[in-house]
């Protein structure tokens, strides 16, 4: 299995290290042929650590930035970079752990796009608010995309990089919107999106605020209006 996992981290000084542990030591057992690639646009001494990190670890790669990209962002410069056929993304956070993110990559000898989905299985852990959000966000997402998807956001998704090639270019979000649209301009070219269930883990210290959320909705509900 040849493929590139892009990490996107923001100020994860204090997770990034037992993440790329983590996803070093399961991935390394399962193929020869990976990389990952940690696209950071922080201030802290994340940067540092993945330096560090990577001098004794083959497959790792460090993507630094001084400007604030935004989740999506981050996400996009990782893709640019990746070099197998099969790419994905995770949160920095061990939410999603590596033996579940494999699975998500085996499927994609069947499926053109696999995400994980904390909906079908039952094991999420989080707060009642987060998770009431989480469902009336993902309401209005398939409200306004008809993607009959039922967890947009989950951190976890994977696709043969002839996808990502041809959709890149039409991307327009940059936040923690940028999901929503990906998927949306996915299914729009034909291709058939598998929710895969997934166990996840709510993990403290989300970087995604409450606060974001009404400025994502009007995003989404710009450029459904305006890019067709």
């Amino acid at each position: 299995m040849r493929f590139s996992l892009v990490i996107p981290t923001y100020n994860e000084e204090k997770r990034v290290l037992p993440v790329l542990q983590n996803f070093t030591s399961f991935l390394n057992k399962k193929s020869r042929h990976h990389e990952i690639i940690v696209v950071n646009d922080g201030t802290d001494g994340t940067a540092r650590i993945v330096r560090n990190f990577l001098k004794k670890n083959k497959g790792v790669i460090l993507s630094n930035f001084k400007e604030r990209l935004g989740k999506g962002g981050a996400i996009i410069e990782g893709f640019k970079k990746a070099k197998y056929p099969y790419v994905g993304y995770v949160d920095c956070d061990l939410s999603v752990k590596p033996e579940e993110f494999y699975e998500l990559i085996t499927a994609l000898d069947i499926y053109s796009c696999v995400i994980g989905s904390r909906t079908i299985k039952a094991l999420v852990k989080k707060p009642w608010y987060r998770n009431i959000l989480s469902r009336l966000f993902n309401l209005y997402v398939n409200l306004l995309f008809r993607l009959g998807i039922k967890d947009t956001q989950c951190g976890a998704k994977v696709f043969r990089k002839k996808i990502i090639d041809d959709i890149l270019p039409e991307m327009k979000t940059r936040g923690f919107e940028f999901d929503a649209e990906l998927l949306w301009r996915i299914k729009k070219e034909g291709y058939e999106i598998k929710e895969q269930p997934i166990s996840f883990e709510h993990m403290p210290n989300s970087k995604f605020e409450i606060k974001k959320a009404p400025y994502m909705a009007l995003r989404l509900l710009v450029l459904r209006l305006f890019d067709r």
